[in-house]
Order: C-alpha cells, then structure tokens, then sequence
C-alpha cells in the first residue's frame, strides 16, 4: 500500500474551509445580482434607508423604509441573522456602513446594492410619505 502525503497547509486548509465558509461578511452586489436574489423565492429584506420622502418617490418592490438617522438604532431590533438582508441607500456608502454592523455581529447573509438607487434600473414603486 503506497502512502500519500499531504502538505499540512493543504490539510489545515480543508479542515477550516468549513468555518470560512459560514463566516459573516458584507457583499456587495449590482442591480442584476438583487433581482437574481429577488427571483429566486427565497425570503429576502430589502431594506432602503433613504429619507421618507425619497423611498415614496420611488422604492425597490417590497423594500421596508428605515432611514439612515433611524437604523442604527434599529437593525439589531428588526433584523435578524436568519434574514437574507439587502441595504439599498442614494449611492451605496450608508448601506455599506451598516451592513458592516450586521456582519460584525455575525449576520451570515448581509448585502449592500452597489450604487444604490441611483445606478438601480430595475422596476420602482412610489407611494405616499406617511
């Protein structure tokens, strides 16, 4: 029987793929990547943290309002670690400041639209400010 050796980095690396793999971190995706997300049934928040008045003029479909001054405050309350979560502010900085928050508390699935609303082309819907 011939005997195999194997780097031990080789064999670390396989033993603790597992525990990068499920390590929290923020993604950042494009506009075609959130409607792959968006179309693939499984459940998803999209959360636009834009000023009232601006998510009314016009909001991804199914996107909750949590504005930027609010959500710090907010997030940990009503967002939970088993949510596929999407941050979606005017261009992408805001988003990525608290996606970061999340992935620090060990948040496995958290995004951030790059560009935010004003490179998104998919579809808006407007509404009333309350």
């Amino acid at each position: 029987m011939k005997r195999t050796r194997i780097p031990i980095g080789a064999l670390i690396g396989v033993l603790l793929l597992p525990l990068v793999a499920s390590a929290a971190s923020l993604t950042t995706i494009d506009g075609t990547q959130l409607q792959t997300l968006m179309a693939d049934g499984s459940s998803l928040r999209i959360v636009d943290v834009r000023e009232p008045e601006l998510y009314a003029a016009g909001h991804i479909e199914g996107a909750i309002n949590m504005p930027y001054d609010e959500a710090k405050s907010r997030i940990l309350k009503e967002l939970f670690p088993n949510e596929r979560i999407v941050f979606v502010c005017h261009g992408g900085p805001m988003g990525d400041e608290l996606g970061r928050l999340l992935a620090a508390k060990g948040y496995p699935s958290v995004y951030n639209l790059k560009g935010g609303m004003k490179r998104w082309a998919g579809p808006v819907v407007r509404s009333s400010v309350r």
